[in-house]
Parts: C-alpha cells; sequence; structure tokens
C-alpha cells in the first residue's frame, strides 16, 4: 500500500511539471505556425493527453479486460467534461469558439452515440467497427485541417523583430516531447498506485475503469486544462477536452477493436447515455450570446459528476 501511495504522488508530480511544459510548448509552436490555438487544442494537445487512455485500453483489450479497456474511455470522456471543464470553468469563465460549440461538441454527441449503437449491435466492438470509428477520425482530422488553413490565411504578419524575440522552434518542439513524455510516465504511474489501491479495496473491474483508471487517463486533460484556464488559454482548455473525447472514441477504440474485439457488455448502455448526457449538458451551457462556459456552469457539471459517481457506488456492476 505504502509503494502504491508512492506511485500516486510521484505520477501526480510528473503530470504537473510535464503538462506545463507541454502547453507552452504547444501553444507557442500553434502561434509561430500560425495555427489557431482552438486547432491546436483539438490536436496536438489532445492526441498527447490521449495516450494514456490509448495504452491502457490497448493493453486491455489485448489482456482480454474488455471492461477495463471500454470503460476508461467512457469514464475518461464523462470525467473530462464533469470533473475538468467543472473545475476549470470554476476557475474562470471559459470563451468557447462558435466552431467548437456548433460543430465540434455536437461531434462529440454524435459519435458517442454511434459507439454504443456499434456496441449494442452485436454486444462487442470487432474490426468493421474499428473501422467505422476511424473513419470518423479521418473525417475529423480533415476537418481540423480546413480550419488551421483558414486560421493561417487570417493571421497578421509578424515583425523580423517580434520574431527574433521568440524562443527557437527546436526548443518548443523538445518541450512538446519531454512534457509529452512526463504526462505518459506520471498517468502510468498513477494509475499503477490508484489501481492497486483500488483492488486491494475489492471494488469491480468496471467500478475501477469508471473511476480510478478514468481519473488517472485523465490526470493529463486535467493538468493540462486547469493550467490552461489560469493561464487564460480559454481554447487549450476547451479544445484539449473536446478533442481529447473525440480521439478517446474514434482513435483509442477505434485502434483497440483493430487489434482485437472488444466485449460490450449492457452496463455500458447507461454509462454512454450518462457520457452523451455530459456532452450535451456543456452544449447547453455555452449556448448563451457570451459563447462562454460560466463559473455557475462548472459548478452545475461538478454536482452532476457527484450524482453519478453515487450511482456507481450504489449499482458498481450496472442496473
Amino acid at each position: 500500500m505504502f509503494l502504491s501511495v508512492v506511485l500516486l504522488v510521484a505520477g501526480f508530480a510528473l503530470l504537473i511539471w510535464g503538462a506545463d511544459f507541454f502547453v507552452d510548448g504547444a501553444s507557442k509552436v500553434a502561434d509561430r505556425m500560425k495555427i489557431p490555438q482552438i486547432v491546436s487544442g483539438l490536436t496536438i494537445v489532445a492526441f498527447g493527453t490521449s495516450a494514456p487512455e490509448a495504452a491502457v485500453s490497448i493493453s486491455a483489450g489485448l489482456k482480454g479486460s474488455a471492461d477495463l479497456a471500454v470503460s476508461n474511455v467512457v469514464g475518461s470522456n464523462i470525467m473530462n467534461i464533469g470533473v475538468i471543464l467543472g473545475i476549470s470553468g470554476l476557475i474562470t469563465a471559459l470563451a468557447v469558439q462558435k466552431n467548437t460549440r456548433n460543430i465540434e461538441i455536437p461531434y462529440v454527441m454524435i459519435m458517442t452515440v454511434v459507439m454504443m449503437l456499434l456496441g449494442m449491435f452485436d454486444g462487442k466492438l470487432g474490426w468493421v467497427d474499428g473501422l467505422i470509428l476511424w473513419a470518423g477520425m479521418i473525417a475529423f482530422l480533415v476537418y481540423l485541417l480546413n480550419v488551421a488553413k483558414k486560421g493561417r490565411a487570417e493571421a497578421g504578419e509578424e515583425t523580423e523583430e517580434e520574431d527574433k524575440k521568440k524562443a527557437p522552434v527546436i526548443w518548443l518542439i523538445a518541450k512538446i516531447i519531454i512534457g509529452g513524455v512526463a504526462i505518459v510516465l506520471g498517468s502510468d504511474f498513477a494509475v499503477d498506485g490508484a489501481t492497486q489501491i483500488a483492488t486491494s479495496m475489492g471494488w469491480s473491474e468496471r467500478l475501477i475503469g469508471l473511476t480510478i483508471v478514468a481519473l488517472g487517463t485523465s490526470l493529463p486533460e486535467l493538468v493540462t486544462s486547469v493550467i490552461a484556464a489560469i493561464k487564460k488559454k480559454a481554447d487549450i482548455a476547451i479544445g484539449n477536452i473536446v478533442g481529447s473525447n473525440i480521439f478517446n472514441i474514434l482513435f483509442v477504440l477505434g485502434t483497440t477493436a483493430l487489434i482485437t474485439p472488444v466485449t460490450y457488455i449492457s452496463a455500458f448502455t447507461v454509462d454512454n447515455i450518462v457520457a452523451f448526457v455530459f456532452a450535451l449538458l456543456l452544449f447547453l451551457f455555452v449556448l448563451n450570446k457570451d459563447c462562454k462556459l460560466k463559473r455557475w456552469g462548472g459548478a452545475v457539471l461538478l454536482v452532476s459528476y457527484g450524482v453519478y459517481f453515487v450511482y456507481l457506488l450504489v449499482n458498481p456492476f450496472g442496473f
């Protein structure tokens, strides 16, 4: 138990340090390349912070732990919106770009329903389902490419003096890589420590996946979004979460299904519906003239997650 706690603390320390490096490097590279911050959040940052989910789900699928493979993704997506955006929204009102509100958040809702229907169809996610999810991933990347091109075209030119003051690109890329490695290692330590603690308490695999493992693999998103919110980089705070949820469904589960069939138990239907409801709440909360997730919205998201967590404790194996 002592070693598990040490692993957990070490993981948190690596995550905080790595996320700060990662956000700083990613946002500055995006600025240098004239890429909008929201695109940086939806791609570079989202992919990097989704790496732990990918590692856990693929490994769990190969080991035959289907409950962990799916619950890790679904649990992370619920926690990303309920806890992470809830906390980030309490720190500061988060401005959301209209594209994110009108296209990307609805896309999360659509893909959540698609994942649920694919799993319910024959009780598993196989290679055909993996191809469908990957097709959705490719469509999303094409959309982001168009957004990036438009963002560069609209960006203003910088003076030579401003350009000289900036850090070398090679150092910024190094910060992204170093921060990303620290994030993955930190998550690995945190997940191992937390899972060992939870297992010793006799929790079910589904409950562990939806809570402890989901928290562990969502820690990069948590730290990254909170730091981004503190630094007033709202586009990265929101984009990181929305992008991570899309990557989790399409890339993580899609890749896992392509490598090995994953059983989809009936209890996951309720969890998927909850994931959809949280995405819907986020959409409704930013449907205002300011296009912002305000502090009261962050509070409602946190309270809603608390209700869901109580449901998990009362029904660890689902209805």
